[in-house]
């Protein structure tokens, strides 16, 4: 990670207004309404900013770019939900719609649109803090009047971007915001004080990231029967979440969405050995369980640690 690199963004302020009145958003995703672009500006770990279109024209917050992937928009809704800046799927597929509208026809069918099987780039960003609008910092000078330009990358070392980096921080960690980082906000501000642009915050990852991290550690497939088909699959926690466990891939499975049921529930375990096991309950309290039971003793892999 390079601190002292960061990228502005052009902002919907539809997507800013919802993400800004959540209490506690631990990541969201910066989707781009097509999918063919894919977003190299910037590495993971380096800092993103919020820039709203007009009638703002205001940088109204920043995050930590982790990823970049061209999905389609109903995975994404599965991975991120309302991070995606909206209340429900429908209302972010009516936003893409809207936004894509004017393009050639391989935007898709009607169909394809509200099947949500066409795909969007996805910026996802870890430890996102939005300001209200009183705490709104003025964009850089040399930002494009034209309205055409979407995003830029700074040096936060010097000049306009040293400015901005150190308005953004000194909003983030006035103790008023939520921050999903790892570190004390006050220590953050009090290194940064004294190190400038060279200080690395960590962020924590969110569920979205989360899921994508151990899909990809257990190479898109499910960790008992194999299956890729990834509709199906969805990332469980070994130590629930509820119960202080982290969002880390040593603490993830990729599991069928059936099996993640069972799992949560009790009827499945995994052992410290990494075999699989189906518990008498299922059998005794539904009479029931064939096709798990086949299951039974399988091996789990070891996924990539260093995902």
């Amino acid at each position: 990670m390079n601190p002292t690199k960061g990228y502005i963004a052009l902002t919907d302020p539809e997507w800013y207004t919802y993400l800004s009145a959540q209490p506690r958003p631990d990541e969201v995703n910066f989707w781009q309404p097509r999918g063919d672009h894919t977003f190299r500006a910037i590495s993971p770990g380096e800092t993103f900013f919020f820039k709203l279109r007009a009638p703002h024209r205001a940088i109204a917050g920043f995050g930590f770019f982790q990823r970049y992937e061209s999905m389609p928009a109903s995975y994404a809704w599965d991975c991120f939900g309302e991070a995606n800046g909206a209340p429900d799927f429908p209302s972010m597929l009516a936003r893409i719609t809207r936004l894509r509208r004017g393009g050639s026809s391989a935007s898709g069918s009607a169909g394809g649109v509200n099947a949500g099987d066409f795909r969007i780039g996805c910026i996802m960003i870890a430890a996102p803090v939005f300001f209200t609008p009183d705490e709104w910092v003025r964009p850089p000078a040399d930002w494009s009047p034209s309205g055409i330009q979407v995003g830029k990358r700074y040096d936060l070392s010097s000049g306009e971007g040293s400015r901005i980096l150190r308005e953004c921080m000194d909003r983030a960690t006035r103790g008023l915001h939520y921050w999903n980082i790892e570190a004390d906000p006050r220590l953050v501000a009090e290194n940064f004080t004294r190190y400038g642009a060279a200080v690395q915050v960590r962020p924590r990852l969110g569920q979205g990231l989360f899921s994508l991290a151990v899909r990809d550690a257990y190479h898109g497939a499910c960790a008992v029967t194999r299956e890729h088909s990834l509709p199906a699959l969805e990332a469980a926690h070994i130590q629930p979440y509820v119960q202080g466990g982290q969002h880390r891939v040593d603490n993830g499975l990729l599991l069928r969405s059936d099996l993640h049921r069972l799992y949560d529930r009790g009827y499945v375990t995994v052992t410290p050995d990494y075999v699989f096991r189906v518990g008498d309950s299922l059998r005794d309290d539904f009479k029931n369980g064939r096709s798990y039971y086949g299951l039974d003793g399988a091996k789990i892999p070891v996924p990539d640690q260093h995902l």
